[in-house]
């Protein structure tokens, strides 16, 4: 029989990890408490635009100092990632192996396959305070791209593609009162927004400098490189 030693903090810890993970896999969309996420990861621009007024970790052992182990840290980092862009575990694993098999850094790549989702475009060009904001406004069929409805969040935008809002009223009242206060303040260099016709071109590929979300990709493709 075989003893495993851990400390009780880095249990709870990695517990508290595996719980968000373990509730992403049963639900496609996270819609617990958000705050309670960002305490957890830190700052999450894509998932909501509000700070808890709490700065440690939730749990029982939150204000306690601990040291995480290296699987703790990748598994964090990982987590971000998903509740940022807000895709499912299977869609990251799949957006994984995409990256890998381009040419160029696996997580230049990766981070630019999740800047190129649909519902993330029109966050960063101000259409949606946040993405899950932006994904509802895709879903209900309120965006366009290259003049035609596309209720598709996880679309891969390309340089060229002109993304826009539907030619109504309704649609165009709810765009207007989210573009006057944007999750984020800069509109990046490869995003061309026309603010008075509500359209935004894609010039070409994100630059890493500017994806917004504070993480090491090198380390999530290293969480995956024995898992995919």
């Amino acid at each position: 029989m075989f003893l495993v030693v851990i400390s009780l903090i880095e249990f709870n810890q990695l517990s508290n990890l595996l719980q968000i993970s373990i509730l992403f896999k049963i639900m496609s969309r996270y819609r617990g408490p958000r705050l309670r996420v960002t305490r957890r990861l830190g700052e999450l621009p894509g998932l909501t635009r509000k700070a808890s007024k709490k700065s440690n970790p939730p749990g029982q052992h939150g204000q306690a100092r601990r040291k995480r182990s290296e699987y703790a840290i990748r598994l964090e980092e990982k987590q971000k990632l998903r509740f940022n862009y807000g895709v499912s575990e299977k869609q990251l694993v799949r957006y994984v192996k995409k990256a890998r098999a381009q040419e160029g850094s696996t997580g230049n790549n990766l981070l630019r396959l999740l800047e190129n989702r649909l519902d993330n475009v029109c966050f960063r060009l101000g259409f949606g305070g946040t993405i899950p904001g932006s994904r509802q406004l895709v879903n209900h069929g309120h965006v366009t791209v290259n003049g035609k409805v596309l209720d598709i969040a996880g679309y891969q935008c390309k340089s060229g593609d002109v993304i826009g809002i539907k030619e109504n009223k309704a649609s165009k009242k709810l765009v207007e009162g989210n573009i006057e206060f944007p999750g984020l303040a800069n509109v990046p260099p490869h995003l061309d927004l026309d603010k008075p016709k509500l359209t935004g071109k894609i010039n070409g590929k994100c630059d890493r400098e500017w994806v917004a979300l504070e993480i090491n990709e090198l380390l999530v493709v290293e969480y995956y490189s024995r898992k995919v």
